[in-house]
């Protein structure tokens, strides 16, 4: 019997290539949206809803495994408290009512460099919500952590489009220890939250793991 897999964020640069991923290890996919998705593939289907409601009285159907890959910029949410209510409140939301629809294994995309302590506030926000995260019993918790995600976006992010052009050249001075702060490519990190090993517990991923083959 296949796993269900959950994909919250399945519209984004990350999400829509984790759906087709998925699908290819034969996995039910349901990609959970706010709005319609064309060309999913034959063993993914869609549920869409209102985030917003979600948050009051919302559930989510059986599933095994939940893939969080919301996130959004505070110039597009238009204000901090709007930011945090994407990249905290909804992935907060969403991870408990997985588990209470059965989910043991949840796989989060974060931001290296998260940590609740920290001074800026997107690091701040994605720090706190791994500690939620981690706080809810699943069995299997994975964090991924990637820098500069490469790829085309349905919106456009100009800063973000800025660091993409010059990434190639900045990744050859991040070597040891700043490797983790490489660009890296969006089918990548797709492809690392699909194939890699749930062995339990907590663990994190970063820029050499999204370059492994598995």
């Amino acid at each position: 019997m296949s796993d269900t897999s959950l994909v919250i964020g399945s519209t984004g640069l990350i999400g829509k290539k984790l759906i087709f991923e998925l699908a290819k290890k034969n996995s039910e996919v349901i990609a959970v949206a706010r709005k319609s998705i064309s060309n999913l593939p034959k063993n993914a289907s869609l549920l869409k809803i209102n985030f917003d409601d979600f948050l009051e009285n919302g559930s989510l159907p059986s599933c095994d495994h939940i893939y969080i890959c919301l996130g959004t910029t505070i110039k597009k949410a238009g204000s901090q408290s709007e930011f945090k209510k994407v990249d905290f409140d909804y992935s907060l939301s969403f991870a408990r009512k997985a588990r209470e629809a059965g989910a043991t294994k949840i796989s989060l995309v974060s931001s290296v460099g998260a940590n609740p302590y920290a001074k800026n506030f997107y690091l701040k926000t994605k720090g706190e919500i791994e500690e939620e995260i981690k706080k809810i019993d699943f069995q299997s918790i994975n964090i991924f952590r990637p820098s500069l995600l490469l790829g085309r976006r349905e919106e456009s992010r100009f800063l973000e489009k800025i660091g993409q052009n010059l990434s190639s050249f900045i990744n050859l001075f991040l070597i040891g220890s700043l490797r983790k702060y490489r660009g890296i490519k969006s089918s990548n990190v797709a492809y690392c939250m699909a194939n890699c090993e749930q062995s339990g517990g907590i663990k994190y991923f970063y820029f050499d793991d999204f370059n492994n083959n598995f």
